[in-house]
Protein backbone atom coordinates (compact mmCIF):
# COMPACT_ATOMS: atom_id res chain seq x y z
CA UNK A 1 0.00 0.00 0.00
CA UNK A 2 2.47 2.37 0.76
CA UNK A 3 4.65 1.61 -1.89
CA UNK A 4 1.68 2.00 -4.26
CA UNK A 5 1.46 5.56 -2.91
CA UNK A 6 5.12 6.19 -3.34
CA UNK A 7 5.28 4.84 -6.99
CA UNK A 8 2.13 7.48 -7.37
CA UNK A 9 4.10 10.44 -6.08
CA UNK A 10 7.19 9.84 -7.95
CA UNK A 11 4.86 9.72 -11.31
CA UNK A 12 3.58 12.49 -10.20
CA UNK A 13 6.79 14.26 -9.40
CA UNK A 14 7.70 13.27 -13.33
CA UNK A 15 4.90 14.84 -14.86
CA UNK A 16 5.26 18.01 -12.40
CA UNK A 17 9.30 18.40 -13.67
CA UNK A 18 8.76 17.95 -17.17
CA UNK A 19 5.78 19.69 -17.07
CA UNK A 20 7.91 23.15 -15.62
CA UNK A 21 10.86 22.53 -17.79
CA UNK A 22 11.42 24.43 -20.35
CA UNK A 23 12.00 22.24 -23.41
CA UNK A 24 8.32 21.65 -22.97
CA UNK A 25 6.99 24.67 -25.06
CA UNK A 26 7.70 23.24 -28.51
CA UNK A 27 5.72 20.37 -27.03
CA UNK A 28 2.41 22.93 -26.71
CA UNK A 29 -0.30 23.13 -29.33
CA UNK A 30 -0.61 26.81 -29.33
CA UNK A 31 -3.72 28.79 -31.20
CA UNK A 32 -3.51 32.13 -33.33
CA UNK A 33 -5.16 34.81 -31.60
CA UNK A 34 -4.99 36.79 -34.30
CA UNK A 35 -2.82 39.65 -32.99
CA UNK A 36 0.50 39.69 -34.82
CA UNK A 37 2.57 41.25 -31.89
CA UNK A 38 1.06 38.96 -29.23
CA UNK A 39 0.91 36.04 -31.46
CA UNK A 40 5.01 36.40 -31.87
CA UNK A 41 5.23 37.28 -27.97
CA UNK A 42 3.84 33.41 -27.51
CA UNK A 43 5.23 31.74 -30.11
CA UNK A 44 2.66 31.42 -32.69
CA UNK A 45 -0.34 31.89 -30.12
CA UNK A 46 -2.21 30.87 -27.15
CA UNK A 47 -0.78 27.24 -25.85
CA UNK A 48 -3.81 24.98 -25.71
CA UNK A 49 -4.26 22.31 -23.52
CA UNK A 50 -2.99 24.61 -20.67
CA UNK A 51 -3.62 26.87 -18.40
CA UNK A 52 -4.18 30.69 -18.74
CA UNK A 53 -4.88 33.46 -16.20
CA UNK A 54 -6.85 36.56 -16.69
CA UNK A 55 -6.78 39.08 -13.61
CA UNK A 56 -9.47 42.29 -13.71
CA UNK A 57 -7.44 45.64 -13.38
CA UNK A 58 -9.70 47.20 -10.50
CA UNK A 59 -13.55 47.40 -11.44
CA UNK A 60 -12.55 46.29 -15.05
CA UNK A 61 -14.77 43.15 -14.45
CA UNK A 62 -16.84 43.45 -17.33
CA UNK A 63 -13.74 43.79 -19.78
CA UNK A 64 -12.07 40.85 -18.21
CA UNK A 65 -15.04 38.79 -19.36
CA UNK A 66 -15.04 39.71 -22.58
CA UNK A 67 -11.84 39.45 -22.75
CA UNK A 68 -11.65 35.85 -21.61
CA UNK A 69 -15.06 34.86 -23.97
CA UNK A 70 -12.52 35.80 -27.31
CA UNK A 71 -10.20 33.41 -25.77
CA UNK A 72 -12.34 31.04 -25.14
CA UNK A 73 -13.74 31.66 -28.46
CA UNK A 74 -10.21 31.40 -30.12
CA UNK A 75 -9.65 27.35 -28.72
CA UNK A 76 -12.83 25.79 -28.29
CA UNK A 77 -12.91 24.95 -32.22
CA UNK A 78 -16.78 24.29 -32.32
CA UNK A 79 -16.90 22.63 -28.93
CA UNK A 80 -18.43 22.92 -25.87
CA UNK A 81 -17.67 25.95 -23.20
CA UNK A 82 -17.96 25.25 -19.83
CA UNK A 83 -17.91 28.22 -17.78
CA UNK A 84 -18.36 27.74 -13.93
CA UNK A 85 -19.24 30.57 -11.81
CA UNK A 86 -18.89 31.35 -7.78
CA UNK A 87 -22.33 32.59 -6.83
CA UNK A 88 -21.00 35.68 -5.37
CA UNK A 89 -19.70 36.39 -8.70
CA UNK A 90 -22.94 36.58 -10.27
CA UNK A 91 -24.28 38.77 -7.27
CA UNK A 92 -21.43 41.47 -8.18
CA UNK A 93 -21.24 41.43 -11.79
CA UNK A 94 -24.82 39.88 -12.74
CA UNK A 95 -25.41 36.83 -15.09
CA UNK A 96 -24.23 36.08 -18.04
CA UNK A 97 -25.66 37.47 -21.08
CA UNK A 98 -26.12 35.25 -23.85
CA UNK A 99 -27.05 38.05 -26.04
CA UNK A 100 -23.90 39.61 -25.17
CA UNK A 101 -22.55 35.87 -26.26
CA UNK A 102 -23.31 35.95 -29.12
CA UNK A 103 -22.98 39.24 -30.04
CA UNK A 104 -19.22 38.10 -29.91
CA UNK A 105 -19.50 35.93 -32.15
CA UNK A 106 -19.48 32.97 -29.80
CA UNK A 107 -22.54 30.25 -29.90
CA UNK A 108 -24.92 30.76 -27.05
CA UNK A 109 -25.80 27.34 -27.54
CA UNK A 110 -22.24 25.29 -27.43
CA UNK A 111 -22.26 27.55 -23.55
CA UNK A 112 -22.52 25.43 -20.74
CA UNK A 113 -22.74 27.35 -17.53
CA UNK A 114 -22.50 26.14 -13.87
CA UNK A 115 -23.15 27.96 -10.69
CA UNK A 116 -20.97 26.90 -7.74
CA UNK A 117 -21.58 27.95 -4.20
CA UNK A 118 -18.26 28.75 -3.34
CA UNK A 119 -14.39 28.34 -4.30
CA UNK A 120 -13.96 24.52 -3.25
CA UNK A 121 -17.24 23.53 -5.28
CA UNK A 122 -16.24 25.87 -8.25
CA UNK A 123 -12.45 24.25 -8.16
CA UNK A 124 -13.51 20.72 -7.63
CA UNK A 125 -16.02 21.22 -10.71
CA UNK A 126 -14.00 22.72 -13.02
CA UNK A 127 -11.46 19.83 -12.60
CA UNK A 128 -14.36 17.63 -13.46
CA UNK A 129 -14.98 19.42 -16.92
CA UNK A 130 -11.10 19.98 -17.56
CA UNK A 131 -10.85 16.08 -17.37
CA UNK A 132 -13.58 15.52 -20.61
CA UNK A 133 -11.71 15.81 -23.73
CA UNK A 134 -15.00 16.38 -25.59
CA UNK A 135 -14.59 20.17 -23.97
CA UNK A 136 -13.26 22.65 -26.03
CA UNK A 137 -12.33 24.89 -22.73
CA UNK A 138 -13.19 25.32 -19.12
CA UNK A 139 -13.74 29.07 -17.88
CA UNK A 140 -12.98 29.23 -14.16
CA UNK A 141 -14.23 32.39 -12.67
CA UNK A 142 -13.69 32.96 -8.91
CA UNK A 143 -14.38 36.33 -6.86
CA UNK A 144 -12.20 37.76 -4.37
CA UNK A 145 -8.88 36.47 -2.70
CA UNK A 146 -9.54 32.64 -2.49
CA UNK A 147 -7.14 30.78 -0.57
CA UNK A 148 -8.20 27.72 -2.68
CA UNK A 149 -6.89 28.74 -5.84
CA UNK A 150 -3.02 27.88 -4.63
CA UNK A 151 0.00 26.79 -6.11
CA UNK A 152 -1.18 22.75 -5.52
CA UNK A 153 -4.55 23.50 -6.81
CA UNK A 154 -3.27 25.02 -10.32
CA UNK A 155 -0.71 22.06 -10.47
CA UNK A 156 -3.55 20.08 -10.24
CA UNK A 157 -5.78 22.02 -13.12
CA UNK A 158 -2.56 22.32 -15.56
CA UNK A 159 -2.41 18.16 -15.45
CA UNK A 160 -5.22 17.93 -16.17
CA UNK A 161 -5.63 19.97 -18.61
CA UNK A 162 -2.72 18.53 -20.40
CA UNK A 163 -3.98 15.19 -19.87
CA UNK A 164 -7.81 15.73 -21.61
CA UNK A 165 -6.09 18.80 -23.94
CA UNK A 166 -8.82 21.00 -22.84
CA UNK A 167 -7.67 24.60 -22.34
CA UNK A 168 -8.39 25.74 -18.67
CA UNK A 169 -9.11 29.44 -18.38
CA UNK A 170 -8.99 31.40 -15.16
CA UNK A 171 -10.56 34.42 -14.76
CA UNK A 172 -10.02 36.26 -11.01
CA UNK A 173 -11.46 39.63 -10.12
CA UNK A 174 -11.08 41.63 -6.76
CA UNK A 175 -7.91 39.44 -6.49
CA UNK A 176 -3.78 39.80 -6.96
CA UNK A 177 -1.90 37.38 -8.69
CA UNK A 178 -0.32 34.79 -6.93
CA UNK A 179 2.41 32.04 -7.52
CA UNK A 180 1.08 29.28 -10.02
CA UNK A 181 1.69 27.05 -13.06
CA UNK A 182 -0.36 29.19 -15.27
CA UNK A 183 1.16 29.06 -18.84
CA UNK A 184 0.44 32.73 -19.21
CA UNK A 185 -1.45 35.97 -17.16
CA UNK A 186 -2.65 38.86 -18.40
CA UNK A 187 -4.17 41.93 -16.34
CA UNK A 188 -7.21 43.33 -18.55
CA UNK A 189 -8.43 46.69 -18.71
CA UNK A 190 -10.85 48.61 -21.40
CA UNK A 191 -9.58 50.30 -23.86
CA UNK A 192 -11.20 53.42 -25.91
CA UNK A 193 -13.75 51.73 -28.62
CA UNK A 194 -14.05 54.68 -31.40
CA UNK A 195 -17.90 54.05 -32.83
CA UNK A 196 -18.31 51.80 -35.13
CA UNK A 197 -19.59 52.88 -38.88
CA UNK A 198 -23.44 53.28 -39.41
CA UNK A 199 -25.92 53.50 -41.85
CA UNK A 200 -26.67 57.35 -41.30
CA UNK A 201 -23.74 59.64 -40.99
CA UNK A 202 -25.95 61.88 -38.45
CA UNK A 203 -26.28 58.53 -35.81
CA UNK A 204 -22.85 57.74 -36.13
CA UNK A 205 -22.19 58.62 -32.42
CA UNK A 206 -24.62 56.14 -31.83
CA UNK A 207 -22.90 53.16 -33.33
CA UNK A 208 -21.21 50.43 -31.00
CA UNK A 209 -17.71 50.56 -31.24
CA UNK A 210 -15.79 46.98 -31.42
CA UNK A 211 -14.71 45.95 -28.15
CA UNK A 212 -10.79 47.04 -27.19
CA UNK A 213 -8.77 45.78 -24.70
CA UNK A 214 -5.37 47.32 -22.95
CA UNK A 215 -4.12 43.88 -22.16
CA UNK A 216 -0.57 43.30 -20.48
CA UNK A 217 0.82 40.12 -20.32
CA UNK A 218 2.43 39.75 -17.23
CA UNK A 219 3.80 36.28 -17.09
CA UNK A 220 4.71 34.05 -20.06
CA UNK A 221 6.99 30.75 -18.72
CA UNK A 222 8.19 30.63 -22.32
CA UNK A 223 8.99 34.17 -23.70
CA UNK A 224 8.96 37.56 -23.19
CA UNK A 225 6.14 40.02 -21.77
CA UNK A 226 4.15 42.65 -23.20
CA UNK A 227 1.55 44.74 -23.63
CA UNK A 228 -1.09 45.84 -26.62
CA UNK A 229 -4.56 47.09 -27.13
CA UNK A 230 -6.30 44.39 -28.88
CA UNK A 231 -9.14 44.35 -30.73
CA UNK A 232 -11.90 41.45 -30.57
CA UNK A 233 -13.19 41.06 -34.45
CA UNK A 234 -16.78 39.83 -33.69
CA UNK A 235 -17.51 38.35 -37.11
CA UNK A 236 -14.25 36.59 -37.82
CA UNK A 237 -13.82 35.91 -33.95
CA UNK A 238 -10.45 36.91 -33.45
CA UNK A 239 -8.28 39.71 -31.98
CA UNK A 240 -5.96 41.96 -34.32
CA UNK A 241 -3.83 45.58 -34.03
CA UNK A 242 -6.83 48.68 -33.66
CA UNK A 243 -7.41 50.10 -36.96
CA UNK A 244 -5.51 53.62 -37.86
CA UNK A 245 -8.80 54.77 -39.02
CA UNK A 246 -11.97 52.71 -37.83
CA UNK A 247 -14.09 55.37 -40.08
CA UNK A 248 -14.47 55.20 -43.85
CA UNK A 249 -12.36 58.14 -44.50
CA UNK A 250 -14.09 60.40 -47.91
CA UNK A 251 -11.48 60.86 -50.79
CA UNK A 252 -10.48 64.61 -51.64
CA UNK A 253 -12.39 66.07 -54.87
CA UNK A 254 -10.33 66.08 -57.45
CA UNK A 255 -11.08 69.83 -57.74
CA UNK A 256 -10.16 70.27 -54.16
CA UNK A 257 -6.52 71.22 -53.77
CA UNK A 258 -6.74 74.07 -56.75
CA UNK A 259 -9.75 75.73 -54.79
CA UNK A 260 -8.05 75.55 -51.68
CA UNK A 261 -4.71 77.16 -53.06
CA UNK A 262 -6.52 79.79 -54.57
CA UNK A 263 -8.30 80.63 -51.46
CA UNK A 264 -5.17 80.93 -49.64
CA UNK A 265 -3.29 83.29 -52.38
CA UNK A 266 -6.64 85.01 -52.42
CA UNK A 267 -6.52 85.44 -48.78
CA UNK A 268 -2.81 86.05 -48.72
CA UNK A 269 -2.98 88.76 -51.13
CA UNK A 270 -6.30 90.30 -49.27
CA UNK A 271 -3.95 90.30 -45.88
CA UNK A 272 -1.28 91.85 -47.78
CA UNK A 273 -3.93 94.92 -49.05
CA UNK A 274 -4.79 95.16 -45.57
CA UNK A 275 -1.35 95.45 -44.06
CA UNK A 276 0.02 97.85 -46.88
Amino acid sequence: MISARMNTLANLRGRIDRLEAHGDTHALDRMALGHAAADATLQGGLATGALHEVFAEGRQSGAATGFIAGLAGRVTVRRPLVWVRQDFSEVESGALSMNGVAELGLDPRRLVTVRAPDADNALRTAADALACDAVGAVVLEVWGEARQLDLVASRKLTLTAQASGVTCLVLRVAAEPQPSTAETRWIVRAAHSPPGAALMPAAAWTAWGAPMFDTQLVRNRHGALGQWIMEWKCDECLFSEPAAYPQPVAATPAHRPHQAAAFMADGFEYRERRAG
